[in-house]
């Protein structure tokens, strides 16, 4: 009995990652809703998507050990925020510019440093967390300019839930010397190795928490 509590409890947290991993992420493609504030708000979530896709997808590869895995949990994650979109859609914002974060190439990227280092989990934190780092703000960005005039339409549609202290005082030309992708890629490729030990260490306190 303990033995099908466990691992039912383990299947139900995998579906728990993956939910909460996109909930915490599902408006992070929405950059330009801030207008002013956009290219710091695209490094911040550039790097609040990186941290939910490499803990999350490390979790997955690592417990099934099948290069591929990343890429299915970023599926998941993908599908599950179309349809979060599909929101924005019903509530009247032109199509063409509902952003979708890309999470995809970067989960590839994932599994090809753990498929190319034989399943070295080491090689993986390492590799595979630097891969996604610098990839994401990468992918995010190229989605992001095939929205058509993107700031005309943040002030013709006006995002409701922007809370007030997200107001901006003044426009911030120039900030971040205008390389979001750059800055994001560069803290990324820093802070996502250790997102990464975090997906391997979680997966490790399962698996004793299962064997216990």
């Amino acid at each position: 009995l303990m033995v099908w509590l466990r691992r039912c409890t383990h299947y139900l947290f995998i579906v728990v990652v993956a939910v909460n991993s996109t909930l915490l992420t599902i408006n992070a493609g929405d950059y330009i809703f801030y207008t002013d504030w956009a290219w710091t708000s695209f490094t911040v979530f550039s790097i609040s998507q990186t941290l939910m896709l490499a803990v999350g997808a490390t979790y997955y590869l690592t417990f099934t050990g099948v290069p591929g895995t990343a890429t299915y949990y970023a599926l998941i994650m993908t599908v599950y925020t179309w349809i979060a979109k599909g929101a924005w859609f019903a509530l009247g914002y032109p199509y063409d510019f509902i952003v979708t974060p890309i999470w995809l190439p970067s989960a590839m990227l994932l599994d090809l440093a753990y498929w190319a280092t034989k399943r070295n989990k080491h090689s993986l934190i390492l590799f595979g967390g630097v891969l996604v780092g610098m990839s994401l703000p990468l992918f995010n960005m190229v989605n992001l300019i095939t929205v058509a005039d993107p700031l005309e339409t943040a002030f013709k549609y006006p995002r409701p839930t922007l809370p007030p202290y997200m107001t901006p005082i003044e426009p911030q030309v120039g900030k971040f010397y205008n390389s979001p992708v750059a800055l994001g890629a560069g803290a990324g490729a820093v802070l996502s190795v250790t997102f990464t030990a975090l997906g391997c260490k979680l997966n490790t306190w399962t698996y004793r928490w299962m064997a216990a």
